[in-house]
């Protein structure tokens, strides 16, 4: 098999066994075929639209009084979803919540895959007794029970948007470090890494522009599955007391609103419905892009 020109631009450079990494444009085409892929990404626009655009539509502090509590969806035109324990407008805090659900969502999303990209790739990269010691580091991870762990480390840091993130971060990682090692213990022998070491490529170039595009699709994957782990872990979090008490989350609306659920239903099941929404889009479009990277459906 001939070498490519530019050894640190593989992305199309076909193996024995296919190639390593389909073209963007054949996995665009893959993707948009997924009815379920497509509408996976339709409803995570909705909600980063509600999200983004919602406050400005609806221009209603969630934290407001406007009404006496646990009034039912439509029974005033102030509240159409109802009103919480408080007498609060239950609209405005799903609109508003999806800020703090999101963007916590994104920040742990972010540290989970520096962190987890960082440690796989040492560890597959270089081996020997480095990848022994970074796995049973994140063995040592992997085996804490992730919701208490989490609770602690926002216990011990107060609750923010940040501790919360951070939290979410360290306790989530383990995961997409294993599939990092397991894609440059894969791919760090083939021949057009072999070619970038006799062209005397350092080991950084190597790992950044050699290895690391090729071992991208699976992580792409990961990575969006993990907004969605993220979610309903702050979710979690919330629910237990453990938000943002300066903010509004729909965690912490199903959290304060939990004793009236059935009395008032509408407290709990309208912020619900948004974390379900939000975390089945990750989840679809996840699975598109993993159909969308995997070689074998080519040709279909």
């Amino acid at each position: 098999m001939s070498t490519p020109a530019d050894p640190a631009a593989p992305m199309a450079l076909e193996t024995g066994a296919g190639a390593v990494a389909p073209p963007a444009r054949e996995t665009l085409r893959l993707f948009v075929r997924n009815k379920a892929a497509v509408a996976g990404v339709v409803l995570l626009l909705g909600m980063i639209f509600m999200t983004v655009a919602g406050p400005s539509l609806y221009d209603q502090d969630p934290k407001n009084i406007i009404a006496r509590p646990l009034m039912a969806p439509g029974e005033i035109a102030e509240a159409r979803l109802g009103t919480d324990y408080l007498g609060r407008d239950v609209l405005a805090g799903v609109v508003s919540g999806g800020t703090t659900s999101l963007t916590v969502a994104a920040m742990a999303a972010a540290m989970v895959v520096i962190i987890g990209v960082s440690i796989g790739a040492l560890a597959g990269y270089y081996g020997g007794w480095l990848d022994n010691a970074l796995m049973r580091f994140t063995e040592f991870f992997q085996v804490l029970p992730a919701l208490l762990f989490a609770m602690v480390l926002v216990t011990l840091f107060e609750p923010s948007k940040w501790t919360i993130a951070f939290a979410i971060g360290v306790v989530a990682w383990p995961g997409i470090a294993r599939i990092t090692r397991a894609e440059f213990l894969r791919l760090r022998n083939l021949e057009f890494v072999r070619a970038a070491r006799a062209l005397g490529a350092n080991d950084w170039r190597i790992m950044r522009r050699v290895i690391f595009p090729n071992a991208l699709p699976p992580l792409i994957v990961s990575a969006t599955l993990i907004m969605g782990t993220a979610i309903l872990f702050e979710a979690g979090l919330a629910f237990l007391g453990l938000g943002d008490p300066n903010g509004t989350s729909w965690g912490l609306m199903i959290g304060l609103n939990r004793g009236n659920f059935l009395t008032a239903w509408w407290s709990v099941t309208f912020p619900g419905l948004a974390i379900f929404v939000t975390v089945l889009s990750f989840s679809l479009i996840g699975d598109g892009l993993q159909d969308a990277y995997n070689p074998k459906l080519r040709g279909r």
